[in-house]
């Protein structure tokens, strides 16, 4: 099966958020009906939706035919686009998160989703400093620097501009 590539979600394959049955069986999507080996089990709407097929969430049809959306929030306030909104939220699969998924914006446009991150990754990447000078602005989680940990729970969700490629962070706690 060739993968789809989702723009807001660039790597989405590789944190396995499409999942698969560990005997290798194959599910029908609930949206199509064809069989699929790799499937998104969450998704907002007041349906019981636990098995969508990739072409379906990139094509939008599932979160029309459920009347629903893949992910939880935006800053929709720093987007001037319902076509990137669409985008993001109907035709995009969300990230694992404790809150629920909240995506970030720069430059009138929705950041890629790359992953989770703790204070280590982001020094190590070389960030750190500008990432958390940005999310301190914020006022919400104090010492989120000194508790951040990738997986931790105090999580790190860490995107990068698609224009400018700045980086942002959002933490989140269980």
């Amino acid at each position: 099966m060739e993968r789809i590539q989702f723009k807001y979600h660039p790597n989405v394959w590789e944190q396995e958020v499409f999942k698969t049955n560990k005997d290798g069986s194959k599910r029908a999507c609930q949206c199509c009906g064809v069989e699929t080996e790799y499937y998104l089990d969450t998704m907002y709407t007041a349906e019981d939706v636990d098995c969508i097929c990739p072409e379906c969430v990139a094509s939008g049809k599932a979160a029309k035919k459920f009347n629903g959306s893949f992910s939880q929030d935006a800053e929709t306030d720093k987007v001037n686009s319902e076509s990137a909104t669409e985008e993001l939220l109907c035709h995009t699969p969300g990230y694992v998160s404790w809150q629920g998924e909240y995506w970030l914006a720069c430059c009138n446009d929705y950041c890629a989703y790359i992953g989770d991150v703790g204070t280590k990754e982001l020094e190590n990447i070389g960030i750190a400093d500008e990432v958390f000078e940005e999310y301190n602005k914020r006022n919400e989680y104090e010492d989120a620097r000194k508790y951040l940990m990738k997986e931790g729970t105090v999580a790190g969700y860490l995107f990068r501009c698609l224009h400018c490629n700045k980086h942002h962070l959002w933490v989140d706690a269980c």
